[in-house]
């Protein structure tokens, strides 16, 4: 009888055992996914076509806010502080992945969790950044889409100069917080080089640098002026346009996004086509696979833009021929 019911409580355990997994993956299926996701930006509305394209990008795979996953937004406004309080915050909640937007909120993102998986956008220089050390196979938790390839700077400063052929003279707008300014400073001086441009750098590490940064610019003779891919530049797109165009600047953007509140010229990437893509990834970790085994996605689509409008605002003639080239001229 003993024997019995030992074989019976076996029995039972194994049985048990059996179905826990079961249970287990069951409970798992059901729950919604939970994604962070740190900006660089002091709120949605400042995000802009990012925030929308990221939503419309989880919602083309299936994942709809509050109903299929849960999205938990953080607005750091660029101060450091708040970058690390916000991702360390996003980390306790026991999210299943990290998206990061930028290349100051990414190494924040990387720093504040070795077993989340992270998911980087908008970074110019993942390598240099330090947050992977293979872009075709990342090491660790992170991986993600760049937005730069090294030619980009090159090509921007090239068509500037085609676009102005009398430039000698080409300020650049770096703020030194941003962890790709110093691979940018170095392509930049490399590209200008080549074209017989003299660069003159500029510092503006928050909104209230700008104005100062500008009447610089406009003291030093300056004749066009850079801006590189980051988080200030794309926050405060609007200011820099109106900033540039008081002083007669050329402003020359790297996107569709910094090139429109009023910009001269932009060359440069897709950057919407990168945040609906970054849903890509994330699904894919959802289900299972590895961040070390997505590689480190490149952008793939380039656009070069013209505002006539501003060009006459600031007195320049632009060649038919360059207009002819552009993606889109603004009338």
């Amino acid at each position: 009888m003993l024997d019995l019911k030992r074989r019976e409580f076996i029995t039972l355990l194994g049985a048990a055992a059996a179905t826990w997994p079961l249970a287990a993956r069951a409970q798992n299926a059901n729950r919604r996914p939970r994604v962070g996701v740190l900006w660089h930006a002091a709120n949605a509305e400042e995000e802009g076509p990012y925030f929308k394209a990221l939503v419309e990008g989880f919602a083309a795979r299936g994942y709809v806010d509050d109903h299929t996953i849960t999205l938990h937004h953080r607005f750091p406004n660029e101060t450091p502080e708040l970058f690390r309080r916000m991702a360390a915050d996003l980390v306790a909640l026991k999210i299943d992945v990290l998206v990061s937007v930028g290349n100051v909120a990414s190494p924040y993102a990387k720093n504040a969790t070795e077993t989340i998986p992270v998911v980087f956008i908008l970074v110019a220089d993942s390598i240099g950044s330090k947050l992977v050390e293979n872009l075709a196979r990342p090491s660790g938790n992170v991986t993600g889409l760049t937005n730069f390839v090294s030619e980009v700077v090159g090509r921007r400063l090239q068509l500037l100069k085609e676009l102005i052929p009398e430039l000698s003279r080409v300020g650049q707008l770096v703020n030194p917080n941003a962890a790709a300014t110093r691979l940018n400073i170095e392509l930049t001086r490399d590209a200008a080089a080549r074209l017989s441009l003299a660069v003159h750098l500029f510092e503006a590490r928050s909104v209230e640098q700008l104005e100062r940064a500008f009447d610089n610019m406009a003291a030093a003779g300056i004749q066009a002026v850079t801006v590189n891919p980051e988080g200030l530049a794309f926050q405060a797109r609007g200011l820099v346009a109106k900033l540039a165009l008081a002083r007669r600047l050329a402003l020359c953007a790297y996107s569709r996004e910094t090139f429109e509140p009023g910009a001269f010229m932009s060359y440069g990437t897709d950057h919407l086509a990168i945040c609906r893509r970054a849903a890509v990834y994330v699904d894919r970790i959802l289900k299972g696979t590895k961040p070390s085994d997505l590689p480190v996605e490149g952008p793939t689509k380039f656009e070069f833009l013209i505002n006539l409008k501003t060009a006459r605002a600031i007195g320049l003639d632009i060649p038919p021929t360059l207009l002819a080239r552009a993606d889109e001229v603004i009338e």
